[in-house]
């Protein structure tokens, strides 16, 4: 399991410039700490096994004090992690907190101990109590852990450098071998002293039990969902006879809105073919009976839903009241499924009637298409970035105010999250047909008031939001939509990013310097990574038949 936080602490205004200077004598201090192998940043991969990228990021904005967001992806819970890293930079840490404010909250009284002069109070519980949880969270490598992704990279190395044959005069078996199979046996023989772990089967990268609770989380989430889109017409139908007039109502409001919404047919033709489709090794090209089977298997799926919607609660209510009552049990279900369909028969008009609302609130928003940058912040972004194959982005945004839009952003993302923990490949690392991003994530701060957003991703920034837009870019408005200055959406899904100038302008106004930014494994995009897996998974195994060894060659 891979986890991703970001801890947030105001920062003393006055203070700004020596917590930023105090950030950056950490960052030049690891920089000269070397691991054995010569690599910067030494401590934190010798002391810090679980930790994969961590930030330390300072946001400014005239509305609010300064904040530090201290930002990390790492293994496993964060009890274990956190102490790692208080073991490591613990008094670097407690360093920076000293020019935070003292938080308001429970933690206030801790802080004092943490930041008081002299103190060994530890800060993990600290740390930890200022974590915020993300609404939505993508993992390029989901299920490698960093030991692991470190371990298949040199075996990748060490399988390329036999395959080399740096004696040039001596015979290459390798070259000699009549199939890709002979050469799987004997890089296989020649690399299990050095790496024993050959014999040892793969961890599942997503174990039963994650991927039960990834499904179930789904489920229970659009169960809600359902519930809530159906609660008028279970109104209607508990307040109207005979229940099908309840019926009639809601058919008749859903027509009215759906006429009401001019724009309404984009939104039913971008979800019959909506942008970022899966890549081409991710999604096999549909063939017109593979198309069929899957209208099928959708049909079945609904009416199987509109089942278990009508049946189970109905059931329920059946077996605790008859017997309270006196009446049949039948009767009982019957009146339930009836008042059921009512609710059913009245998500449509509710969903509508939330665009409707939406595409008011649409119409009258503002946007900023030219915000002023900074020259001086852009020129010290800039030269943060593209030094490894790797690069860092940190946003904050203002949330457009208003009950719809609070609710839409948290059920949007966390529908979203939830739908890339259980598709297949957003497992793989995909978004739309883009591999690019190790870790990205985003959460809600100031009681919701601001939006937050961090990505490790492979590539200049350019090519980085260039792929967004050319390939998830409804994604992206669908995450960035309801925040302030954000190019024309609609319907939270349309437009918005793909107006690809002023997204990048808004984009760029929203990020901070990465004043600390450090990688466990700075020369390896997503798709080297993944690449060095099939290699290793492809080594555990004691042989390979001729297509799967083929399929394997290609990745040395």
């Amino acid at each position: 399991m891979q986890s991703v936080l970001s801890t947030v602490f105001e920062v003393q205004p006055d203070s700004k410039d020596m917590l930023v200077a105090r950030i950056v004598q950490l960052r030049q201090d690891e920089e000269s700490l070397v691991d054995p192998q010569g690599e910067k940043y030494g401590r934190l991969k010798v002391r810090v096994p679980l930790l994969h990228f961590m930030a330390l990021s300072v946001f400014e904005d005239d509305r609010y004090d300064p904040i530090l967001v201290i930002e990390t992806n790492f293994d496993g819970p964060p009890g274990p992690f956190w102490a790692q890293l208080e073991a490591a930079v613990g008094e670097d840490l407690r360093a920076i907190l000293r020019f935070c404010e003292r938080p308001s909250g429970p933690t206030g009284a801790l802080f004092d101990r943490v930041v008081a002069a002299g103190s060994r109070q530890p800060i993990a519980s600290l740390l930890e109590g200022h974590s915020f949880q993300p609404l939505i969270v993508h993992i390029g490598n989901r299920g490698l852990d960093r030991d692991r992704i470190l371990r298949e990279a040199e075996l990748f190395h060490a399988a390329r450098t036999i395959l080399a044959d740096a004696d040039r005069t001596a015979p290459n078996p390798y070259r000699s071998a009549t199939s890709a199979t002979a050469i799987h046996a004997g890089l296989r023989g020649a690399l299990l002293e050095s790496f024993p772990w050959l014999d040892e089967p793969a961890p599942a990268r997503i174990p039963a039990d994650e991927n039960r609770s990834d499904w179930l989380r789904l489920g229970g989430f659009l169960a809600l969902l359902l519930l809530v889109l159906s609660l008028p017409g279970v109104l209607l139908g508990l307040m109207l006879r005979p229940w099908w007039v309840a019926v009639l109502l809601s058919l008749v409001a859903a027509a009215a809105f759906a006429a009401s919404i001019r724009d309404l047919g984009d939104l039913l033709r971008f979800f019959g073919a909506p942008d970022g489709a899966a890549p081409a090794d991710a999604r096999p090209r549909p063939t017109a009976g593979s198309r069929l089977v899957t209208a099928l298997k959708g049909l079945a799926g609904v009416v199987a839903m509109i089942g278990v919607y009508l049946a189970i609660p109905s059931a329920a209510a059946a077996a605790a009241v008859a017997p309270l009552t006196g009446a049949g049990f039948g009767d009982i279900f019957r009146a339930s499924a009836q008042v059921l369909g009512a609710g059913l028969a009245s998500m449509p008009a509710s969903a509508l009637a939330i665009l409707w609302w939406l595409r008011r609130l649409e119409a009258r928003d503002a946007s900023h298409d030219h915000p002023r940058l900074d020259e001086g912040k852009l020129r010290a972004m800039m030269e943060r970035e593209d030094h490894i194959a790797q690069n860092h982005m940190g946003s904050l945004v203002l949330v457009k105010p208003g009950v719809l839009r609070a609710v839409l952003l948290r059920v949007g993302l966390r529908g979203l999250g939830l739908v890339l923990r259980v598709t297949e490949w957003a497992r793989r690392g995909y978004l739309g047909s883009m591999r690019t991003i190790h870790f990205a994530h985003w959460a809600l701060i100031d009681n919701g008031g601001r939006l937050m957003f961090f990505s490790n991703f492979d590539g200049s920034w350019e090519s980085y939001l260039d792929d967004f837009i050319e390939k998830a870019h409804s994604g992206l408005t669908l995450a960035w939509g309801n925040a302030t200055g954000f190019p024309p959406a609609r319907f939270l899904l349309l437009d918005g990013a793909t107006q690809g100038r002023k997204f990048k302008a808004w984009a760029r106004h929203s990020m901070t310097v990465s004043l600390f930014w450090y990688s466990a494994y700075k020369d390896y995009t997503v798709d080297q990574i993944e690449r060095h897996a099939r290699v290793a998974d492809g080594l555990r195994r004691r042989s390979l038949t001729n297509e799967e060894g083929a399929l394997w060659a290609r990745d040395l």
